[in-house]
């Protein structure tokens, strides 16, 4: 496949006709507005930095793929998340179909790019995290959730009403809107986003994402002002910010760049430095990513994380 080709693959920006929305003309809300009316969010939709403008609530999909409603993939408890997360008992993962990034190297391409799933309601999604919690999971872990962060606001306080009290884990690829993520304060114990690189350059050929640095750190600037640096007790993780960086081939994922910045927020930033990169969907197309990484790319890696933060792990 070409690279054009896999440029067809790509999220793309587009203008939305101001005649497109049943809602044309109306005022753009101010991000201290009342969380009951979260869901405006969504028509025209600004909840991520795409600011696609479809609107959601008439059905219209965004550039993530998703309308109205969360889909669902899969949940259950999982035990092949960091050990802070895992415990005896796993961390109780709930999959979440479409995304708002377009990564050609994505491991989880049937999810986010074919949205294998089905729809849910808001009040179907609380169920689904309380049945979580009555499996035993040690924390509720909302993967890819970015796209529909407001379907996911609404449910936890449904759950939360109705007695959830497990740690809440936001897992997701690190390309929010630091405004939304306003939003979920006080909702969210745990923020676990990628950082996946620190070139806007290569986020937009590999992403589609062409700010993403930018909104990545904006992120992280304001999930480690809601949470902190992580808090473990016991061996399992109960508050604060824990980052995930997959290495790439060639020095794709900016590691030293990444990890310098995450030292500025703190030295004693979690990070987990992922080296189990493999080529999936589209990345064969496109060298290095045609490759794994090798042993003196991580060992590089590995070095420089250890040179900024205090608390690096690979798993």
């Amino acid at each position: 496949m070409s690279r054009l080709l896999i440029a067809d693959f790509m999220i793309k920006p587009r203008a939305v006709p101001e005649q497109a929305c049943q809602l044309r003309g109306a005022r753009i809300l101010p991000y201290n507005f009342p969380v009951d009316d979260v869901l405006s969010l969504l028509e025209p939709c600004r909840v991520c930095p795409r600011e696609c403008g479809a609107c959601r609530l008439s059905g219209e999909r965004g550039d993530c793929g998703v309308g109205r409603h969360a889909i669902l993939s899969s949940y259950g408890p999982h035990f092949g998340e960091e050990r802070v997360l895992v415990g005896r008992r796993g961390s109780g993962t709930v999959f979440f179909a479409g995304c708002n990034l377009s990564c050609i190297f994505c491991q989880n391409y049937e999810i986010s790019h074919m949205r294998y799933g089905s729809p849910v309601s808001e009040e179907e999604l609380a169920l689904v995290f309380l049945e979580i919690q009555d499996m035993g999971c040690h924390n509720l872990n909302l993967v890819s959730p970015t796209h529909i962060t407001p379907q996911i606001i609404l449910a936890l306080r449904m759950a939360r009403e109705r007695g959830l009290h497990l740690p809440v884990v936001w897992n997701s690829g690190g390309y929010e809107r630091p405004e939304t993520l306003r939003l979920l304060e006080g909702l969210v114990d745990i923020y676990m986003p990628d950082a996946k690189y620190s070139d806007n350059a290569v986020a937009r050929e590999l992403s589609g994402a062409d700010d993403y640095w930018d909104f990545c750190r904006a992120a992280l600037r304001e999930m480690h002002r809601q949470v902190g640096d992580l808090v473990v007790e016991d061996g399992l993780a109960k508050r604060g910010l824990l980052v995930r960086h997959l290495v790439l081939p060639g020095g794709l994922s900016g590691t030293e760049k990444v990890v310098k910045f995450l030292a500025e927020l703190s030295p004693d930033t979690f990070l987990n430095l992922m080296d189990q990169y493999y080529p999936c969907y589209l990345a064969s197309a496109r060298p290095p990513l045609d490759r794994r990484i090798t042993p003196e790319e991580y060992s590089e890696a590995l070095s420089a994380a250890k040179r900024y933060l205090r608390r690096v792990i690979n798993h």
